[in-house]
Formats: C-alpha cells, sequence, structure tokens
C-alpha cells in the first residue's frame, strides 16, 4: 500500500437537532491519533494557497468547517486531489505526504487537528528535498 492511500476521507460523528448540528471529535476515538494541537486556517485571499510542505512525524486531520478547499496530496510517486466541504467529514494526512490547499471558498475555514506541537524541524518545504526523502522510503 503506498503512503497516498494512508489518507483517507474519514466521516466524523453527527448529532443532529432541531436547534443545529455538533460534530464531536476525540482524540484516539474518531482519530488514528492523540490531538496535541488545534489550529484553523481563515480569511484566505482569493486565489492563495496554504500548505507546500509535507512533515516527518505530524499526522492531521483537515476538516473544512465553512465553506469548501481543495487538498492536493502527494507521496513522492502518487498525487490526488480531495474536495473538503462537508463540515462533519475530515481528511487524514499521514507523515511524509505533501500537502497544498487551493481554491478556498469565500468565507472557508479549515479546521486543523494535530498530533504533535508546532516543531520546525518536523517541516520539510522544499519539494525537492521531500521527492528525495520520499524515494528514499521517506525519513
Amino acid at each position: 500500500m503506498s503512503r497516498i492511500d494512508r489518507c483517507q476521507v474519514l466521516p466524523l460523528r453527527r448529532i443532529s437537532a432541531p436547534q443545529g448540528n455538533i460534530t464531536p471529535v476525540e482524540s484516539e476515538r474518531d482519530l488514528p491519533f492523540s490531538i496535541e494541537r488545534v489550529y484553523y486556517l481563515y480569511d484566505v485571499p482569493g486565489g492563495e494557497s496554504r500548505g507546500g510542505h509535507a512533515h516527518y512525524a505530524l499526522q492531521q486531520l483537515l476538516v473544512c468547517v465553512m465553506g469548501a478547499l481543495d487538498v492536493l496530496i502527494d507521496d513522492g510517486c502518487h498525487r490526488r486531489t480531495v474536495r473538503l466541504d462537508r463540515a462533519h467529514q475530515g481528511l487524514y494526512v499521514c507523515p511524509m505526504i505533501w500537502r497544498e490547499l487551493h481554491n478556498f471558498s469565500s468565507g472557508a475555514i479549515c479546521l486543523v487537528l494535530a498530533s504533535e506541537v508546532y516543531r520546525e524541524s518536523d517541516y520539510i518545504r522544499d519539494y525537492g528535498e521531500f521527492q528525495r526523502l520520499a524515494g528514499d522510503g521517506g525519513a
């Protein structure tokens, strides 16, 4: 199985009520990792992209809680684009996957649940270096 096949859209629980919906997300119940960091992307200007990097060890769940966006995922050999447009689904991104977020709709908000706190040393920001490392089977 290629690394990119490990990246899956995960359904999240949705509790519906006349007053509105709620989607709870719990570490190690709804995710294959413990949540150590939460952040969100918003007010992304039209035509701009986010991401453009990979991680040695970090795992993430990307959830577009409002609006829509596209996520390009790439394991160095295979690539695909996943559309996120439902608040009750998230894209699991495993380590050593290059990701680029594009085509943010107006008002889009992307929630990111991460397995580790921020460490600059975990980032691979050069695509050529990522391809070299991915070709070696990852770091």
